[in-house]
């Protein structure tokens, strides 16, 4: 995200945990690194000061209401106006109309289970963040990404509103443009109080969905 901003021309501020600001080294003299916890309400004002356009990354690390402390602090102290664009996986839903698979499920429900019994993750508190999100009056975009791999971009994801559209059905973005969609929400006001589930534009589903076919591949 940083360098897609960087890109842009946009001066980036970023909030980084402290053990992990010398990830950022490659950007050193060019953007302004906060070094804290992102549920820190400090923190947070501190950074969205003046900014057009924020960028969260809401993980449901511990359980002590790290994501729905961090969406709350970025809606809070945003400046009236600015773009807030918040990712997360297709367990969240705006409407209640995704469909999911079985196994989807299943994978969600033991996974959440099993994180939160180690105190690793809260899934419950990541899905309260994103109900404070849908109910604010801010000008939001909630980024749902599928299963994400390595590699080269190839190129701005697709979307759809819903998860069970055969567009989706290969489950597969590359990490380079889950980031791009994140900063392609800044300024693309037909993301603006939309939850778009995304999937990489190369995939056999999305190019199936081009050719006018059903997806047979995953």
């Amino acid at each position: 995200m940083v360098q897609h901003a960087l890109d842009r021309g946009y001066e980036v501020v970023g909030v980084c945990r402290e053990k992990s600001v010398t990830k950022l080294d490659e950007f050193r003299g060019r953007i302004t690194v906060i070094p804290g916890a992102t549920n820190d309400r400090e923190i947070i004002k501190k950074a969205v000061a003046g900014c057009d356009g924020v960028l969260t990354v809401l993980i449901p690390w511990g359980v002590k209401n790290y994501s729905s402390g961090t969406a709350q602090a970025v809606l809070d102290y945003a400046q009236p106006g600015a773009r807030l664009v918040f990712s997360c996986g297709w367990h969240i839903t705006l409407d209640g109309q995704d469909k999911y698979s079985w196994s989807f499920k299943m994978i969600v429900g033991v996974f959440g289970w099993i994180t939160r019994l180690l105190h690793i993750a809260d899934i419950n508190d990541q899905v309260e963040a994103f109900r404070r999100i849908f109910t604010s009056d801010t000008r939001w975009t909630a980024v749902r990404g599928s299963g994400l791999e390595e590699g080269e971009s190839q190129g701005l994801p697709v979307w759809s509103r819903h998860v069970g559209d055969p567009v989706l059905k290969s489950d597969k973005t590359r990490r380079v443009d889950f980031a791009l969609v994140m900063v392609e929400a800044l300024v693309n006001d037909e993301l603006t109080g939309e939850a778009p589930a995304i999937v990489g534009c190369k995939t056999p589903s999305a190019l199936a969905q081009t050719a006018g076919i059903e997806p047979t591949t995953d």
